[in-house]
């Protein structure tokens, strides 16, 4: 019988006894392993028997990327929207300094329109200022008239020149009256209407100032004439029923009750005043009044119609009409009263 085959001589046997000095732990004479090839340093082979230190050789460093290829310009990168519950943030742009009114002087449409509007605004004012003093100089004027005549006036001044120019000045050219239509002092439903002109508020003394003309239009219906006659004569007031004008032949027809008694006057100016003159009485009249007494009651009447009108007022036409008379009264170079005169004592 024959003994197995031996392992070969390139390799030992498991079972063999480990090479080393005796007594030597396993593992202990085992050369360390090699190194990994890219952790183990570079050696030289020794020329002429002769050996050198290993050589270490030191990295170069890595090559520079080449550059990348020109292309579009990367994009915004978005804003991203801020956090819940807080305020967007508003970017306020400073305006750049420098020379902006520089620019503003040299551009003339900029001029135009900056003159412009200096313009626009300075007659707004003047506007303004003037439209104020005409409505106080308005009420002023209306309640000197109201007044003098006891019934209630508009007033309204010349447009030109500039109402604020007449102010200053104290030269007013034009000034225009009405009446509402009631009554003038004791002439019931009597209608005023006046124009005033150059009138000079530079006062003297004894004056305030001078109005260089004055005319007046006072129209009469036959209404407000009856309710006059009847309040004012009372010889002849309590017997008028009924009064009638007659424009054809410029009379004043008065009659009484029933037709009984008729009186006919004839207005007439007089030495700067109105007169009424009796040209005929029929029926009771001539019986019951006779033309003795009923002159002077008519001429009484007359004079108080007028006798306290202000600033020198003088008749100079009176006119019958179908519906009444129409009256025109005039002064010239009147001088206002100081303010002992209550009427005139605010203007």
């Amino acid at each position: 019988m024959s003994n197995p085959p031996g392992p070969p001589h390139g390799d030992q046997s498991p079972w063999a006894r480990p090479s080393g000095q005796p007594g030597q732990q396993p593992g202990q004479g085992k050369p360390p392993p090699p190194p990994e090839p890219s952790a183990s340093p570079t050696r030289q082979m020794p020329v002429g028997g002769q050996r050198d230190e290993p050589t270490t050789r030191i990295p170069s460093a890595p090559a520079a990327p080449a550059p990348p290829p020109p292309g579009p310009p990367p994009a915004a990168s978005p804003v991203s929207p801020p956090p819940a519950g807080e305020a967007p943030t508003t970017v306020i742009k400073t305006p750049a300094g420098g020379h902006r009114p520089a620019r503003l002087l040299r551009d003339p449409l900029a001029l135009v329109l900056i003159f412009v509007t200096v313009i626009a605004l300075a007659l707004a004012g003047l506007i303004g200022a003037e439209l104020i003093a005409r409505r106080i100089a308005d009420n002023k004027v209306a309640k000197a008239t109201e007044c003098v005549v006891h019934d209630k006036a508009t007033v309204s001044f010349g447009v030109t020149p500039p109402f604020l120019w007449q102010h200053f000045t104290g030269n007013y050219t034009n000034i225009s009256i009405r009446t509402a239509g009631n009554q003038v002092k004791d002439a019931k439903q009597m209608t005023a209407d006046l124009n005033i002109s150059d009138v000079d508020l530079h006062g003297t003394g004894d004056s305030k100032g001078t109005i260089g003309a004055l005319d007046a239009t006072l129209t009469w219906p036959s209404a407000g004439i009856k309710e006059t006659v009847q309040s004012m004569v009372p010889l002849l007031g309590n017997l008028v029923s009924d009064l009638k004008t007659n424009a054809q032949d410029g009379t004043v027809e008065l009659k009484g009750a029933f037709g009984l008694a008729t009186v006919v006057v004839k207005p007439e100016v007089v030495n700067g005043g109105l007169s009424l003159k009796v040209q005929k009485l029929t029926g009771l009249g001539a019986l019951t009044l006779p033309r003795e007494s009923i002159q002077p009651e008519l001429d009484r009447f007359a004079r108080e119609l007028t006798k306290r009108y202000p600033l020198g007022v003088r008749a100079d036409s009176i006119q019958v009409t179908d519906t009444g008379v129409v009256a025109r009264f005039s002064s010239r170079d009147a001088a206002i009263p100081r303010s002992d005169d209550p009427c005139f004592a605010h203007l």
